[in-house]
C-alpha cells in the first residue's frame, strides 16, 4: 500500500523538521512548504492526502491559504495549527472547511488522532517512535504519552478509577478530578473524552489559576468587539471551541467567585453572554474540572460556591498520590526511562540497582510529574551519584532537624528545587565510592572525588564530648511589611468578612513561604501549589512588597 502523502505548511523551519521527521517515523511521507504561495503551487501540481497548516504565517495567512485551496477544488483534509491566541482563528478556518485544528503547543498523540480522525481507516498504524532532535533546536511541540501513562499502574487505588472512567467516559455528566498537583488528573481528562462518544471533536484545556479573573472571564466565554480595552476584534471563548467536545478546567478552586456563578449557568443552562454581550450563545460541552484543592473547606472559607460543588460533585475521582502507590514506581520508571533514554542513552534499558531502592524510598511530593523529571535528568546526566545522595539524604533527615540551606539545580519538587524552602539543613554527606553492578557503568558510576563542602556552611567544632554549632543563620529576606490593605468602610456581610479573613491568611501564608524562599518566587508558587502567574496576582492583591525591589530605589 503507498504511504500517505502529508503537506505540512509552517514559515518555521524547526517546526517543519520536526513534524516530517515525527510523521516520517509513523509512517507518513512528508512534503513540506515554508509559505503559503509555495504550498498552493505544490497542492495544485501534486496529490496529498492531508494538509498540516499553519494560521500565522508572513505574506499568505494560513486562513488565505485554506480559502484558496477550497477554491481550487481541494478535496483533501486540512488540519489548522493555531496557537492559544489565535483561538478565533481556528473557529474561522473551521466554517471555512478546515476539518480540525490543533492548538500549539500540541502533544504527538494529539497530533496522530488528528490525522487519524482526518483519514479514517487510511490512517497507517500507530508506531511507538520519536525523532531524535539537536539539542539546539527549538520547537513549539511537545512530547506527550498521555494514554500509555493511564495503562502504567498496577494499584488497586488506579484500578478503580479508570474502571470507574470507563464506566461514565459514555454519559456527558461532569467529572470531579481530586488528588495532589502531578498525580496525573489531566491524563484522566483526556482519558475520558478518548474514551467518550465525543472523542473526534475538540478536548479543550484552561489553566484556571495561570490568568486574573478578568482576562479569564474573556478566555473561557469570549467577548465582543469594543467589550473593554484592547478588544479590537469579536472573540469566541474556550466554551465555543469545545462545542460539541470536552473543556477541561484546571485548578478550578482558584476560579473566582464571580466566574463561578457564570460556570454554573452554562452548567444549567448550556448557554451564556460573551463579555458585552446581548445575546446568549448555546454550547454543549461536556466539563471535567480538577483541583488540588479541598473544595468542603473552601466552601467554608467563602472560596468556592456551594451549588457549584455539588453541580460539579456528580462523579468524582480521586487520585492517590504516587507515596500511597509505590508498586507503580518501578513500571512508571522504565516507562520513562524507555521514553527518554531513547535520545540520550544507547543500549540502556534500565536504572541501576542502587537508583531504583532509593526511588522505592523517596516520598515524590511532585509525584508523577517529579519522577518523571528525574528519569529524565538521569538520562541527560548519566550520572545518578548526582541525585543518589540527596534522595537518601531526603528519606533519613526528620522534618524537625535543623538544615543548611543549598542551591540545587531545578525547580520540580523533591530535593532539586528546595534552596532556601526548607528552613536549614545539614550538608550532604561526601559522595562514596559504590560498588555497581556492570548494568551501572552505563551512567558512569565508577569512582568519584568527595565533594569539598559548600564555601556559605557554617563551620562545626567538634571536641571529644560535644558539638558547638555555628551562629543561628539570620534570613536577610525577613523585612517587615506594610500593613494588609484596609477592609472596606460600611457594614460588611458575612461573607465580605469571611473573604476578608481568607485574603489575610493567605497574605500571611505568601509572606512566609516567600521569606523562605528568599523571595524566588517560582519556587515559592511551587510550594504553595499555585501557578506562578497565580502567585503574582495575590502578591499584588495582598499588597506584598518585594524588599529587592524596594532596594533598588
Amino acid at each position: 500500500m503507498d504511504r500517505i502523502a502529508v503537506l505540512v505548511v509552517d514559515d518555521e523551519e524547526a517546526v517543519r523538521t520536526f513534524l516530517s521527521e515525527l510523521l516520517g517515523s509513523a509512517g507518513y511521507q512528508v512534503r513540506c512548504a515554508a509559505s503559503g504561495t509555495q504550498a498552493l503551487e505544490m497542492l495544485s501540481g501534486g496529490s496529498f492526502d492531508a494538509v498540516l497548516l499553519d494560521v500565522v504565517m508572513p505574506e499568505m495567512s494560513g486562513l488565505e491559504v485554506l480559502r484558496r485551496y477550497q477554491a481550487m477544488g481541494g478535496g483533501a483534509p486540512v488540519i489548522v495549527l493555531s496557537a492559544l491566541a489565535g483561538a478565533d482563528d481556528a473557529v474561522r478556518a473551521m466554517k471555512m472547511g478546515a476539518s480540525d485544528y490543533l492548538a500549539k503547543p500540541f502533544g504527538n498523540d494529539e497530533l496522530q488522532d488528528a490525522l487519524a480522525r482526518a483519514l479514517g481507516t487510511r490512517a497507517p498504524e500507530r508506531q511507538a517512535v520519536a525523532p531524535v532532535l539537536s539539542s539546539r533546536t527549538v520547537i513549539p511541540v511537545v512530547d506527550s504519552a498521555q494514554e500509555q501513562r493511564v495503562l502504567i499502574s498496577t494499584s488497586p487505588a488506579m484500578r478503580r478509577a479508570r474502571a470507574l472512567v470507563e464506566r461514565i467516559a459514555d454519559t456527558d455528566v461532569p467529572v470531579l478530578l481530586l488528588g495532589e498537583s502531578g498525580t496525573g488528573k489531566e491524563v484522566i481528562a483526556r482519558e475520558i473524552h478518548a474514551r467518550s462518544q465525543r472523542r473526534n471533536r475538540p478536548f479543550i484545556k484552561v489553566n484556571c489559576a495561570a490568568l486574573p479573573g478578568e482576562l479569564l472571564e474573556s478566555e473561557l466565554f469570549g467577548h465582543e468587539r469594543g467589550a473593554f480595552t484592547g478588544a479590537t476584534a469579536e472573540k469566541p471563548g474556550k466554551f465555543e471551541l469545545a462545542d460539541q467536545g470536552t473543556i477541561f478546567l484546571d485548578e478550578i478552586g482558584e476560579m473566582a467567585i464571580r466566574l463561578q456563578a457564570k460556570l454554573l449557568q452554562v452548567l444549567q443552562d448550556e448557554e451564556f453572554f460573551r463579555v458585552g454581550g446581548k445575546k446568549s450563545v448555546r454550547v454543549d460541552s461536556r466539563v471535567v474540572v480538577a483541583t488540588n484543592r479541598d473544595l468542603e473547606k473552601e466552601i467554608a472559607l467563602g472560596n468556592f460556591r456551594e451549588d457549584l460543588f455539588y453541580r460539579l460533585n456528580v462523579v468524582a475521582i480521586r487520585l492517590p498520590a504516587l507515596r500511597e502507590r509505590r508498586e507503580d514506581v518501578v513500571p512508571l520508571t522504565d516507562h520513562f526511562l524507555k521514553k527518554y533514554g531513547r535520545g540520550y542513552l544507547s543500549g540502556v534499558s534500565e536504572l541501576p540497582t542502587e537508583v531504583l531502592h532509593a526511588f522505592a524510598d523517596y516520598d515524590w511530593p511532585g509525584n508523577v510529574r517529579e519522577l518523571e523529571n528525574m528519569v529524565r535528568r538521569l538520562c541527560v546526566l548519566k550520572d545518578p551519584t548526582l541525585v543518589l545522595d540527596e534522595l537518601r539524604a531526603a528519606v533519613r533527615a526528620p522534618a524537625s532537624a535543623p538544615s543548611l540551606p543549598t542551591s540545587y539545580a531545578g525547580d520540580d519538587g523533591g530535593p532539586f528545587g528546595r534552596a532556601h524552602d526548607e528552613g536549614f539543613r545539614t550538608p550532604p554527606p561526601a559522595v562514596q565510592v559504590l560498588e555497581m553492578p556492570s548494568r551501572g557503568a552505563a551512567f558512569g558510576l565508577a569512582s568519584v572525588a568527595p565533594l569539598a563542602p559548600p564555601a556559605h556552611a557554617p563551620m562545626v567544632m567538634e571536641s571529644a564530648n560535644a558539638v558547638v554549632p555555628a551562629p543561628r543563620y539570620v534570613n536577610p529576606f525577613d523585612v517587615p511589611q506594610p500593613p494588609p490593605p484596609p477592609a472596606p468602610t460600611g457594614e460588611l456581610s458575612l461573607k465580605d468578612i469571611g473573604k476578608r479573613a481568607a485574603m489575610l491568611a493567605e497574605r500571611e501564608a505568601i509572606l512566609a513561604m516567600l521569606q523562605r524562599t528568599a523571595w524566588n518566587k517560582r519556587r515559592a508558587a511551587t510550594k504553595l501549589r499555585i501557578s506562578y502567574k497565580a502567585l503574582l496576582y495575590k502578591i499584588k492583591e495582598c499588597g506584598i512588597i518585594d524588599p529587592r525591589a524596594s532596594a533598588e530605589l
